[in-house]
């Protein structure tokens, strides 16, 4: 049986969700059926863990994350010249910028001459849609005729969460090109919570402390702010903000912990690799996201059995039933989010159950196995559109 040669293609070659999804796929697709290729712009981490499970990488230097309308113009033809090259039999393209770009070169060479592969299949994973994040209408409305425009152009198009779904399906042409898939996760190694706290924090006086945690990029959409002034108003004590990531909003978020004279309070320490395992280092874990997808970093946690405080946007509430698995509140809600907290900390045993329950569902219906199968499908479906 001849192998499908498939490329995976993506924005930022970085660590994010998006990559931490083509690696998932790219090596536990299986070899005997797929021969994988990845194709990325900018960023050496993706690279360096795939290389080390002996997937093929390249990065194309003219693909960066904003718009240029030349550099974009040439990230076109330097895919153009890429496919002819390689021929492949599925392109799967990652992240909203190389969407675009990258399903309209591969919808031109399908109109290339017969010498070459005329039925490549074009496959789009939506990681979130851009409309959803704080910006002005107008911005929305081009964001979201980009988006169909994409769809349009793809065979098929997966998106992570049934939200993610409902969004978009009612559009037109949009409806039978639209495939679910959930993200999924596999077996996780956690350092115990005396471990990982000395990681952490480096200092045995945090051991008594209730610790409320987070994994996140320092960026707007992830509502760190909202969190950190919610932790302060809570009643726990001693209590403990851990913010384990980094991003564009560091200074932002150092200035206020030092206006609301948090320093002895809230810790942001940074970017760590494998940072999931250090989760035992929680008492609770928040995601106080103001835009979401579907996050993997929830799946981590549940992994982790920890009580989980969240926004309820996204597909959020595929994965936590709130009062069952966790607690969900709206985005921005400061009051809120401290009530939440506040309840978890007061009523230990309700948080345990909250934690195992989602451990138990995410372990069930979110695994890697399941994911890699079913996009699997997408595949092998006929895509003759």
């Amino acid at each position: 049986m001849k192998r499908q040669k498939i490329i995976y293609l993506i924005t930022k070659g970085n660590w994010g969700g998006a990559q931490r999804y083509v690696y998932d796929l790219a090596t536990r697709l299986p070899k005997s059926h797929f021969d994988v290729s990845v194709l990325m712009g900018q960023g050496e981490e993706l690279k360096r863990k795939l290389e080390a499970e002996g997937i093929s990488c390249q990065q194309l230097p003219s693909l960066g994350r904003d718009i240029k309308i030349w550099g974009d113009l040439k990230v076109f033809f330097d895919l153009l010249a890429y496919f002819k090259k390689e021929r492949p039999d599925i392109i799967h393209l990652n992240s909203s910028k190389i969407g675009g770009i990258g399903a309209l070169a591969g919808r031109i060479y399908n109109l290339q001459p017969t010498t070459y592969n005329l039925k490549t299949k074009i496959i789009f994973t939506a990681h979130g849609w851009a409309f959803n994040e704080d910006r002005p209408f107008w911005q929305k409305k081009v964001i979201a005729f980009l988006h169909w425009i994409t769809i349009l152009l793809t065979h098929q198009t997966i998106v992570v969460s049934n939200n993610s779904a409902s969004q978009i399906i009612s559009w037109p042409g949009v409806g039978t090109k639209i495939r679910v898939v959930h993200n999924g996760l596999s077996k996780l190694e956690f350092l115990d919570k005396e471990a990982s706290r000395l990681s952490l924090l480096g200092s045995a006086t945090f051991h008594n402390s209730q610790i409320i945690g987070t994994i996140s990029e320092l960026h707007k959409n992830k509502g760190l702010d909202y969190l950190i002034r919610a932790t302060a108003q809570c009643q726990g004590s001693p209590l403990t903000l851990v913010i384990i990531g980094e991003g564009e909003e560091r200074t932002k978020l150092e200035a206020l912990i030092k206006d609301l004279k948090l320093e002895d309070m809230v810790f942001l320490v940074g970017r760590k690799e494998n940072a999931a395992q250090y989760l035992k280092a929680f008492d609770i874990f928040a995601l106080t996201s103001i835009t979401e997808a579907f996050p993997y970093v929830i799946l981590e946690a549940g992994l982790a059995g920890l009580p989980v405080v969240a926004s309820g946007v996204g597909g959020i509430p595929e994965v936590i039933n709130s009062m069952e698995s966790g607690i969900l509140i709206r985005p921005k809600q400061v009051p809120e989010i401290t009530k939440a907290i506040d309840f978890l900390l007061a009523n230990s045993t309700k948080a345990t159950r909250f934690g195992r329950n989602l451990k138990q569902k995410v372990g069930k219906e979110f695994s890697t196995p399941r994911m890699v199968k079913q996009t699997i499908e997408v595949y092998n479906e006929d895509h003759e559109k």
